[in-house]
């Protein structure tokens, strides 16, 4: 097997980019949506509270795990403490039966406690607090087969405890696993809902500013609480562009979004996706098998997008499979991958851009013979000195 590379540099320096020293929140990132790539921010990793931003992981594993939408769940004792209790809750009363949607919706929209405690001790096999454990538990293992080396759960919702904690960097990843499902896109992009129970409807109304004042948001999740402050997990998009831009503990509530929005309107100024290999182009010669002097261009079969912009650089590794005696025009010889920043965003097959035939009897020998000859030469001029 054959490996070769070759790179191309984007902007030296990132211009334009929010001033990280000048923003004031305990952390921050932005990243690309579509790939995770980190583009900017400050203290991507360090460890803080999350608040209600906890709550993404909790869609997420619903999602994941392919629960029926359409399921009824009774509210519990436990569940109803929480009404009162956190300043985040829709007011469910224990005994109220409402679909896992509408209480996605209430943990979602308007930050219930109350109905993500409800919809937890549902997932986690029920059984009142040992199925919020045996559901935090599972939080903790997706975030462990995710890589997250800066996460970890003790509740569902988000309330202040010294163990539950992510960051910045570890949050964005966990919004964008998300919004791969179309379900939990539809309910963070949404601004008021109504959800029932068996006796009456509740309106709920989105805690995301800039679902109201920013048009390419499409989400995620606000939270707030006495330790982690206001943080803010948002999304947004425009044309083949999307983003997550992660506030934690920002200096209030509206400066969250104020922030965010800044962020946002930087990775839509300054970067752009683009082919980064493009279909038809050669990336690779490989030699002719018994034909010295002669080679065959390897181009993609299809494009690979990817992020430029500024302080990005981009990678192209070619692999190449050793030729067979003959090929047809298009047939597949390798990959070519792309790299940015070091991280793999796509590859395509590599295929041949033209075919060839086997080489003839009097091509091997011809071939055999001048390899023979230059051994001799060789050998010849080794004596000599």
């Amino acid at each position: 097997m054959i490996t070769a590379s070759s790179a191309g540099n984007g902007a030296a320096a990132q211009q334009g980019a929010p001033d990280a020293s000048q923003v004031n929140a305990a952390a921050w990132a932005l990243v690309d949506a579509e790939t995770g790539l980190y583009l900017a921010g400050k203290n991507p990793d360090k460890q803080l509270p999350i608040a209600s931003t906890t709550k993404i992981m909790v869609a997420l594993i619903a999602f994941e795990g392919g629960v029926d939408l359409d399921e009824e769940v009774t509210v519990s004792d436990q569940a109803e403490r929480f009404v009162g209790f956190t300043y985040s809750n829709v007011g469910l009363i224990s005994g109220e039966r409402l679909s896992v949607r509408e209480l996605l919706v209430a943990s979602l929209v308007p930050s219930g406690t109350d109905a993500v405690y409800a919809l937890a001790e549902h997932l986690g096999g029920g059984g009142g607090e040992a199925g919020v454990e045996n559901f935090v538990e599972e939080m903790n293992r997706k975030a462990d087969s995710m890589g997250l080396e800066n996460t970890h759960f003790e509740n569902p919702a988000g309330l202040d405890a010294r163990e539950h904690y992510s960051s910045a960097r570890d949050l964005a990843e966990i919004a964008g696993a998300a919004m791969e499902y179309p379900e939990f896109r539809e309910i963070v992009d949404t601004e008021t809902a109504t959800i029932s129970t068996q006796s009456r409807e509740i309106d709920v109304f989105n805690t995301n500013n800039l679902l109201y004042a920013y048009e390419p948001a499409t989400g995620v999740k606000t939270g707030t609480s006495p330790e982690a402050g206001p943080s803010l997990v948002a999304a947004a998009k425009e044309g083949d562009e999307s983003y997550v831009a992660v506030m934690l503990d920002a200096k209030s509530e509206e400066y969250r979004f104020e922030v965010a929005r800044a962020a946002l309107d930087f990775g839509f100024a300054d970067y752009e996706r683009e082919a980064l290999v493009r279909e038809g182009e050669v990336y690779e010669e490989v030699g002719l098998p018994f034909r010295r002097e002669e080679s065959v261009g390897l181009a993609a079969a299809e494009d690979v997008p990817g992020l430029v912009g500024p302080g990005l650089e981009v990678e192209r590794r070619a692999t190449v499979k050793e030729p067979p005696p003959g090929a047809r025009a298009g047939q597949e010889l390798g990959t070519v991958e792309v790299l940015v920043d070091g991280q793999s965003v796509g590859s395509a097959p590599l295929v041949t851009a033209r075919g060839y035939e086997e080489a003839s009897l009097w091509q091997k020998i011809r071939y055999w013979t001048s390899g023979a000859a230059r051994s001799v030469s060789g050998w010849v001029s080794g004596l000599a000195s």
